[in-house]
């Protein structure tokens, strides 16, 4: 009976990544989320291979596009009423990245959206808003992507400052990621990177002195299941949006990460495969912000930007 509900609605959402491309198709009525239709996220890896030249190779380019046709027919099989579509830091940045739109338009029908690093900021606070309480406590939220990283100190009414950079997974990679286990020189040298390109960052956070931290999706889905191997059977139900991770248990999933090998993490099922290499980097920046703040608790929001295009919508 509740197609009977006014402004009865469903809507699809794309989340174009770095690395991976999301796909997001929900029910709204009155402005409220009746449920979550369909999840899928696809492995791209848009950025493999031209990152830092800052163009989209033919082979990442054609996988993109493949995709995005599964896509299309997922969404017309759900039959949604609405579709929106959002692209991020590798289009953005990329010197083919509107040939690329050009060819989604003409091949699938889909507009693709270019936002930048700042709208980006904001969705993916209201994305985890949604997901996490935060009451008054200030918190920082961090998203690390695979093209740049949005970092927002806010609590559950204000932004109070966001900012996003082209240091996501991918990139620190291909500039940092060179010997197997990581070395201390590719550490060393990817903190002094951190140092030199994050000052704003610190700044403000020895200013508002944040006492949670909440990474949105990604990486910390990847930390949260290495400290708890139950994690992924209570995620999959989209029942929960939020898990607290114990900062000596991360503590300890860092420790082991970094130690790891290729072949090793390849071994663990909490890993997926893109993020097998990015997870290092990955570990080693959230480690970094840790070390940079007081902060006395770390949280998973499992939503993130798709989330808060979808809420965005609804407001």
């Amino acid at each position: 009976t509740h197609n009977l509900l006014p402004l009865n609605k469903r809507i699809a959402i794309l989340d174009l990544g770095t690395n991976t491309f999301h796909l997001l198709i929900a029910d709204i009525a009155e402005a409220k989320l009746q449920g979550i239709v369909f999840q899928k996220t696809i492995a791209v890896k848009l950025g493999e291979g031209g990152i830092t030249a800052g163009l989209i190779t033919k082979k990442a380019f054609d996988r993109g596009i493949a995709a995005l046709k599964k896509f299309q027919n997922t969404i017309e099989h759900y039959r949604s009423d609405q579709v929106k579509a959002v692209a991020t830091s590798a289009i953005r940045g990329a010197l083919n990245g509107d040939e690329f739109i050009k060819k989604v338009k003409s091949e699938t029908g889909i507009s693709l959206n270019i936002i930048n690093g700042d709208q980006e900021a904001e969705l993916i606070y209201k994305g985890v808003r949604a997901g996490v309480k935060m009451g008054n406590d200030i918190a920082l939220i961090m998203d690390i992507g695979g093209g740049s990283v949005e970092f927002i100190i806010c609590n559950d009414q204000l932004i109070f400052w966001k900012r996003s950079y082209p240091i996501g997974a991918a990139r620190l990679m291909a500039l940092f990621h060179h010997s197997d286990p990581i070395s201390e020189k590719d550490t060393q040298a990817l903190h002094h990177f951190l140092d030199q390109t994050l000052t704003d960052l610190k700044q403000q956070l020895a200013f508002y002195q944040p006492s949670l931290l909440i990474g949105s999706a990604g990486a910390f889905e990847t930390f949260t299941e290495l400290a708890d191997p139950k994690f992924h059977l209570v995620a999959n139900t989209f029942e929960k949006s939020e898990f607290m991770i114990e900062l000596k248990q991360f503590k300890k999933v860092a420790a082991m990460l970094l130690k790891s090998t290729h072949a090793e993490r390849t071994q663990m099922p909490a890993i997926t495969q893109v993020r097998v290499d990015m997870i290092v980097v990955a570990t080693l920046l959230t480690k970094y912000i840790l070390d940079s703040t007081q902060v006395k608790s770390l949280k998973l929001s499992t939503y993130s930007l798709k989330e808060g295009i979808l809420f965005d919508l609804m407001m």
